[in-house]
Order: C-alpha cells, then structure tokens, then sequence
C-alpha cells in the first residue's frame, strides 16, 4: 500500500511540475511565415520558450530573438533533445516529409497549411503521430480572424433565419510574377488560399458532399493556379446550403469578404482581419487593442425586422490557436485544429483540381 501510495504521489508530482513547464519549441524556417504568424505569438506566450529557430543564411532571427538558438538546417533542429514542439513551416512540398522526421524523432508538431499534398500522405502522418503518441495539428489561423469568427455569432443568433447561400473571397492583386519564390513555383493558390477557405466552410456547415471547381493560371507567365471558384454542394450540416469559395491574383477591386444569405435577411463584410498587416507593421500581439476593428470596418446585417445596421465584430485573435495547443500539451485537451480533422480540406483541394481538370462535380 505505501508504494502505490508513494507512486501516486510521485505520478502527481511529475504531472504538476510538467503543467509549469515551458513548452521548448523549435521554429523550421524564419521566412514570412516564421517572422509574421509564429515567432510573435510563441514568443509571448508565457507557456512557452522560442528555443530555436532554423534560418539557413541570414540572421534576421538572431537580432529579433537573441535568446533562441539559431540553426542552419532543419537536422540541426531536429538534433536538438530539448525541443519538445516542432513547427513546421517551410514550402508545401516539404510539409510531409520535414512532419514525418519530426514525429519520428519524438516531437510533437504543427504544420503550416496545406497540411500535406495528398490525402494518402495525410493520412500516413497521422497514423504515425498516433504511434508515436504525439500531437500533429494544422496551422488554421484563420479559424481565429474576426470576421470568420464574427460569422459564426451571426449564424448562432439565428437573426438570418435558415442559412440558404454563403460566399467566401479572397481578394489578392500581385499582376507581375514574383520570380524564384516558390510559392510561383508550387502549391497554387487552391492549395495557399484554399486551404483557409475551406477548412472555414467546414467548421460553418460541415463536410460537402460534391464540389464544382473552376481553377486557372490567369496571369502572363504563370506557372501555378492564382485563381479558383469551388461550389460545395451537399453540406452535411445544412444540406441545402449553397457555397462559393472564391480567390484570385487580379481583383484590383474587392468583392465583399463574406456574404451570408438566409430566409430572414443577410450579413455582408468587406475588408479582411487586421492582424496579418499588423504583424507585417511590427507590431506585437499583446497591443491592448490587438484585433479589434473599428466600425467603420463592421460588417452589414440586414433584416426584415430590423432594417439595415451595421453589426459590431468580434475581436481577432490568432494567439488562440497557440493556447489551444498549450492545453494540449499540458492539461490534454482536444487541441481544435487537430491533423485527422483538418484532412477533409486535403480531399477537397484534390476533388477540386479532378473538377477543374474533368469539367464535372466530383464526389467527396
């Protein structure tokens, strides 16, 4: 009896001292998406510890964060015992194979969006982070914009009546090919940018049942999709629904945000969430009004009852998706983004491109 008694106490002691402990994480690259969308938040997040950053030849990283160590390659990091998280941030191509490495070498890891270029692949890295026993979760930042999320409350107030037509853009004007950056190079724009508007529309009405996609090279000398349409038909929580996601590199002139039409009335937003600009401005995620909007960017509900008003939106915040790993990894909570249930956007990104090419709706 006194050694369970004195095992139990000991179990309690490791598990409490492990809630206290910073989370030691390693960022896989230091180009835009390790300056602007993880290195702010981790860094002032209190749970955890920038411990390493991989920047292959300049040293941006060191001047910025001169407590992490900084490495050269993406071994190096992996080297690293200490490390208990790994983001894996580098181009679309290497997702699958740097997410592999690092839960093979006991690591716990995110992965930027597209979480991996096919299904088959998704799935093999999940079934190995269930071997390993580790966390494997998707970089869905925009789950935490204020407009998405400022949707979702219009939804749950029921003050449209029955959702019967949802739309979602992307608008983007870069005319000129940016030579010997990868993203003109690989991936495409249903991959970067669909990849947000998808896994949105999922968490809105769930899983589609077929989707109708148009998906193009529209600008002279393009190598790489840089504008799509996909129609989602057949939602499984609001069958009825009718979905257009939409993005493209030539729209000089938005087309509204969201645009939500029910049997009662209907919400419409222009603009985009703040916080990717602010984050480009140098700004820091702990600013007193980080992701709040003004009225002036509020979005429009109108109604049969109640007129036309502008509806107050929720403030941003993606520091939401690093507290969501942190309970996780520390108190065992469902982490929201998790990889098994951000593959559906996978499946729908490789529905879309055999609509595109096929010319008919394919089956999810």
């Amino acid at each position: 009896m006194k050694i369970c008694i004195c095992n139990c106490r000991d179990l309690f002691l490791k598990n409490f001292f492990k809630t206290m402990e910073k989370i030691k994480t390693g960022i896989a690259s230091y180009g835009l998406s390790g300056q602007v969308f993880h290195a702010p938040f981790i860094s002032i997040h209190p749970q955890f510890d920038l411990a390493a950053i991989a920047e292959r030849s300049r040293d941006l990283a060191r001047a910025r964060y001169p407590q992490a160590r900084i490495v050269r390659s993406f071994n190096e990091l992996l080297a690293m015992d200490e490390l208990e998280l790994i983001v894996v941030n580098t181009p679309d191509d290497t997702h699958y194979e740097y997410a592999r490495l690092a839960l093979e070498a006991g690591k716990h890891v995110i992965v930027e969006k597209p979480f991996t270029n096919t299904t088959a692949e998704g799935e093999t890295l999940i079934a190995l982070a269930e071997r390993q026993g580790r966390m494997l979760c998707v970089y869905q930042n925009r789950r935490w914009d204020a407009d998405f999320l400022t949707v979702k409350e219009v939804l749950a107030s029921g003050r449209i009546g029955r959702p019967v037509e949802f739309e979602s853009v992307f608008a983007r004007y870069r005319s000129h090919i940016q030579p010997g950056t990868w993203k003109e190079q690989s991936g495409g724009m249903t991959c970067n940018l669909g990849s947000h508007l998808i896994d949105q529309s999922l968490q809105l009405f769930g899983v589609p049942e077929y989707v109708y996609a148009d998906i193009a090279v529209m600008r002279d000398g393009g190598m790489v999709d840089d504008y799509f349409i996909l129609h989602l038909l057949g939602s499984s929580k609001m069958p009825d629904m009718r979905i257009t996601l939409k993005a493209s590199y030539l729209m000089c002139e938005p087309e509204p945000r969201f645009v939500l039409h029910g049997t009662d009335g209907s919400y419409v937003k222009y603009g985009v969430d703040r916080q990717e600009a602010l984050l480009k401005q140098g700004l820091t995620p702990d600013a007193p009004d980080w992701g709040m909007e003004t009225e002036s960017e509020w979005g429009w509900l109108h109604t049969g009852k109640e007129g036309k008003t502008k509806y107050p939106s929720l403030r941003g915040h993606y520091i939401g998706f690093y507290e969501a790993v942190y309970r996780r990894l520390r108190h065992g909570e469902p982490v929201e983004t998790d990889a098994r249930e951000v593959l559906p956007v996978i499946r729908i990104i490789e529905a879309a491109k055999e609509s595109s090419r096929e010319g008919k709706r394919v089956k999810i």
